[in-house]
């Protein structure tokens, strides 16, 4: 994977209720075994301690969780069960109790009949159909391109951009005192949520005569994704916006670019978060990639400067890798009590630099190279935007906001960039930067994943707890959609004459 070309994809999908194939057999039919569901809470509490990388924080008070309790209720809930249907009820709950999406249920799967059909052939790309072809790699609006609030309804509002025709949905709306709040809104952190980016690229690519392949399609398709962001403040300041407010409300998450865009509104250095992985195996994979990127870099033969750089974050890689499954710790404990939390205690963590890479921040034109900055410093991809809109900035957030729109309201807030409001996000924080296979219970055939990556905010807490807002917008008892809009603006408003 590329990943210092073109945004990780990290999971986008929330916790959700996930279809199950039905539970083993009733007690009717083939008797109700207790103890081999016990073992598989057993084992699904063992692989939790291994490999469940927020399972410190969850340990805290502060997570706002009470493990030893949950831990309690699905053993007596296992205890009082008599089919299978209940038992299996006992462990779910137990996962959903954490409130971590990333930690969720998968569906079982089914046991083939027969030999497994081969897998089909991709799509072959048509040049003459661009929107075929755009589907056919992923191209679709899979969440709501509408405003969270309803801003679109308010009196003189005027959209500047639909999120359809347009890749991002963006207006101004004005408030009693003439000063106008200039929106849009991110509804995923992923091109691919973008169609219109992939049309363009489409287009782009064949007025150029270049050839239409997958991965040029991609390519351009990210690439104009970020550059219509930009065209979009750009047009926003032009037109008298005093104010930008950044609508994530019901964003499932997607990429890097929740890390990388914050620096398109200041221009000031901006950190990405310290970022841990899970003391697991499963952590090589994304150690190596890492190793893999510094030794392409180096195999460039950049300046001397570039290359010590280089050279500093791969020994930091092969070291992190070479400590996995050292320093082990007994995290037994958060079935029986909870702990403060602590970053720097013992709780199953490798450093692993930042969420956007081996450095947290590297300054406009570091190394007068920006491939090999690219490496060092993921977000030096979009460097030609960083600044673009550099005024006042608010992050619209809800209880639907998850992972990389947490990574983006947090780098905002952290960094002084943005005031936050609305109410806090989910609560699903990092989740993966290496793929592995899902848990598999032995007897139950229940089948978990379980969230590798950690990111800390400024304070030293795990993100996975939420970003609250600083303003906080809650509905009111009789209050319509217009009149929480109004009142969103009315309070942005007002906190702008009292910061200045």
């Amino acid at each position: 994977m590329a990943m210092f070309r073109k945004a990780r994809s990290l999971v986008l999908l929330a916790a959700a209720s996930i279809s199950m194939q039905p539970a083993v057999a009733q007690d009717e039919e083939s008797g109700f075994n207790r103890a081999a569901w016990v073992e598989d809470f057993g084992q699904l509490k063992a692989e939790l301690e291994r490999a469940y990388v927020n399972l410190a924080w969850m340990g805290s008070p502060q997570s706002g969780v009470d493990v030893p309790r949950l831990e309690r209720s699905a053993r007596e809930a296992l205890g009082r069960a008599s089919t299978d249907g209940e038992a299996e009820k006992a462990l779910l709950d137990f996962v959903a109790g954490f409130r971590d999406g990333h930690l969720s249920p998968l569906s079982r799967l089914a046991v083939p009949v027969g030999p497994v059909a081969p897998e089909p052939a991709a799509a072959v790309l048509d040049p003459r159909e661009p929107a075929t072809g755009c589907a056919a790699l992923g191209y679709a609006a899979t969440s709501p391109v509408v405003f969270t609030l309803a801003f679109e309804s308010l009196p003189g509002f005027v959209m500047l951009g639909d999120g359809l025709s347009a890749p991002f949905r963006s207006g101004l709306v004005p408030g009693p005192d003439g000063r106008r709040i200039g929106i849009v809104r991110i509804q995923e952190f992923e091109a691919t949520a973008f169609p219109a980016t992939c049309l363009r690229a489409w287009a782009t690519l064949a007025a150029a005569g270049d050839q239409i392949t997958a991965r040029a399609i991609e390519d351009a398709a990210s690439d104009l994704w970020f550059a219509a962001l930009a065209e979009t403040l750009v047009s926003l300041r032009e037109r008298g916006a005093v104010a930008v407010l950044v609508d994530v409300g019901s964003n499932r998450g997607g990429g890097d670019s929740g890390d990388w865009m914050p620096r398109m509104f200041t221009d000031r250095t901006v950190s990405s978060a310290p970022m841990l992985m899970v003391n697991a195996p499963v952590s090589a994979g994304y150690f190596d990639e890492q190793i893999q990127s510094m030794n392409h870099g180096l195999a460039r033969q950049p300046k001397a400067e570039g290359a010590r750089a280089l050279e500093q974050a791969r020994q930091f890689f092969q070291g992190a890798k070479a400590r996995i499954g050292s320093q082990r710790c007994d995290l037994s404990w958060v079935w029986r009590e909870q702990r403060p939390w602590k970053a720097e205690a013992c709780s199953n963590l490798l450093t692993a630099g930042s969420a956007g890479g081996f450095e947290r921040s590297l300054p406009k034109g570091a190394y007068g190279d920006r491939a090999l900055a690219s490496r060092l410093s993921w977000s030096a991809e979009i460097e030609p935007y960083f600044g673009t809109w550099t005024g006042p900035v608010y992050v619209l957030t809800d209880n639907r906001s998850f992972s990389a729109a947490e990574m983006f309201a947090a780098a905002m807030k952290d960094n002084g960039i943005a005031r936050t409001i609305g109410t806090r996000t989910g609560g699903d924080g990092c989740g993966f930067m290496a793929s592995g296979d899902p848990l598999v219970l032995a007897h139950s055939k229940l089948r978990f994943r379980i969230p590798n990556c950690l990111r800390l905010r400024a304070d030293g807490t795990d993100e996975v707890a939420g970003i609250a807002p600083d303003l906080l917008i809650v509905a009111a008892k009789g209050e319509s959609g217009r009149g929480r809009a109004a009142r969103t603006i009315a309070l942005i408003l007002g906190d702008l004459s009292q910061v200045r």
